[in-house]
């Protein structure tokens, strides 16, 4: 947006560094009902961007002329990257349950977790089968970049997601810097400079996450990265981990027909996140490495 209004050819490196101080500041934010407004608002723009997107997808009708029905064998480590870094909002989903006032809701069938993540599967599937017949093998990282750079419209999309994205910055770093300051306040408990400290952690964070920015500045590899990296272990494979060390001796007690599928079920599961994890981060990092250099 800067450079179609303002001229010239920055580098995306140096937009970065203008926002370093911004999200300092909203990673400040230490209380998560506080980051709630920021998060609407962002749903909102959201909203608004993905109508946006969806006239100039339709604005001349996208076809299956010339379309793949199934991409390449190389091209699915990437796949498998996207969509787990497309659900890493699970690493919210317990902080967001004991915030709530009444936590049993949560999962419930039509509960916040079911009423939130299937119209969000939708509509990553939609805009993802939309997007590739309307722009083909050509489409990039993200499709706003896709659209015509000249129109106002376009412009606008970038600019509102832009925000929708810097206002949840703080949400989806809630965890880390929860848990890391967990680990530290126990040892600050009688320092009279831990607010200090807790500031000074979060500003840490922040410029860790800047650094790997500006290190791997192709969205869609450090997306694919992300994903195979962290949601693999984390979302998948933990969580089977800690279920069989939790409940093995449960299902013990059930007979041997149900301890067996239950660790049957278990092993599957973490098996999955080996295989996602291995081939999503070696293929990522081979593409990264190939594109600088």
């Amino acid at each position: 947006v800067g450079d179609a209004y303002l001229g010239g050819n920055t580098d995306v490196r140096m937009y970065m560094v203008y926002l370093l101080i911004p999200l300092i500041l909203i990673s400040w934010i230490r209380n998560l009902k506080l980051l709630a407004p920021f998060s609407s608002i962002a749903t909102c723009m959201t909203i608004v961007s993905f109508t946006l997107i969806f006239y100039y997808i339709f604005r001349e009708a996208p076809s299956f002329v010339g379309r793949e029905p199934v991409g390449t064998v190389n091209s699915i480590p990437l796949f498998f990257g996207t969509v787990l870094f497309a659900m890493e909002a699970i690493g919210m989903v317990l902080p967001l349950e004991n915030e709530m006032k009444n936590p049993k809701k949560f999962g419930s069938v039509f509960g916040v977790l079911n009423a939130s993540m299937l119209p969000i599967s939708i509509l990553y599937t939609v805009v993802g089968l939309l997007g590739y017949l309307k722009y083909g093998e050509n489409t990039t990282g993200s499709i706003t970049l896709d659209m015509p750079q000249t129109e106002v419209l376009s412009q606008v999309v970038k600019l509102l997601l832009s925000i929708s994205i810097y206002f949840t910055y703080a949400l989806s770093n809630y965890v880390a810097f929860d848990i890391l300051w967990k680990g530290m306040e126990q040892k600050m408990e009688k320092n009279e400079h831990r607010i200090c400290w807790e500031y000074a952690l979060r500003t840490s964070i922040v410029i860790i996450t800047f650094f790997f920015a500006i290190a791997i500045p192709n969205l869609e590899h450090l997306i694919s990265l992300i994903g195979a990296f962290c949601l693999s272990s984390v979302g998948i494979a933990l969580p089977a981990i800690v279920s069989f060390l939790t409940f093995s001796d449960v299902y013990k007690d059930e007979g041997n027909l149900r301890f067996g599928l239950f660790c049957l079920r278990n092993l599957l599961i973490i098996l999955i996140a080996i295989f996602a994890f291995v081939i999503g981060v070696s293929t990522s990092l081979s593409d990264i490495i190939h594109h600088m250099t």
